[in-house]
């Protein structure tokens, strides 16, 4: 792949962030609490910022992390082995808001898999989705509650976001195919 150009430096993410908890607090202001659910690789690491915002601006939230690996359509289509993580949700969703919370929205599927992944474990009153990045190319008729940057891409593109623990620097960047 090629390096194209940086969207977001760390700067631009944290405020994004911000943005997101400011507007989850207004769109909620009638709840005593937010679950926030990181679509694990990437989503954990930026739920784990928006809760503690969030929780800053008077709600109080519970952080957890879903792994949706079994539950991707996808799964059939490949012969390496997925790889799965544990999903670390230790409070009870049903009938509480919960925040979705990704790195990039793309297709749409992986919202769609972290859905089906949320209900076996309950039936929340709400489910809303917050995606750092969203460069659209759906094919599910998913769209984001809280959106920190809309990047138009072509399907050659692909958008990086690191962040600790798994890169050493928090920013956003597109590539060439």
């Amino acid at each position: 792949m090629e390096f194209k150009s940086y969207l977001m430096d760390s700067a631009a993410v944290n405020r994004a962030l911000a943005r997101i908890s400011h507007e989850i607090v207004e769109r909620n202001s009638d709840c005593e609490e937010i679950c926030i659910i990181g679509i694990m690789r990437r989503g954990a690491p930026l739920a784990d910022i928006l809760a503690k915002k969030v929780s800053s601006l008077g709600i109080e939230t519970k952080i957890g992390y879903l792994d949706i690996t079994l539950y991707r359509d996808d799964l059939s289509e490949t012969d390496i082995q997925p790889e799965v993580n544990a999903t670390e949700i230790d409070f009870g969703i049903a009938g509480k808001t919960v925040v979705m919370v990704d790195d990039v929205l793309y297709t749409g599927r992986t919202a769609r898999a972290a859905m089906e992944a949320l209900i076996k474990l309950g039936r929340p009153s709400k489910i809303q989705f917050a995606a750092l990045v969203d460069r659209g190319h759906r094919e599910l008729p998913i769209v984001a509650d809280y959106v920190g940057k809309n990047v138009p891409t072509s399907r050659n593109e692909v958008i990086v976001v690191k962040t600790p623990p798994f890169d050493n620097e928090v920013s956003v960047s597109i590539w060439q195919r």
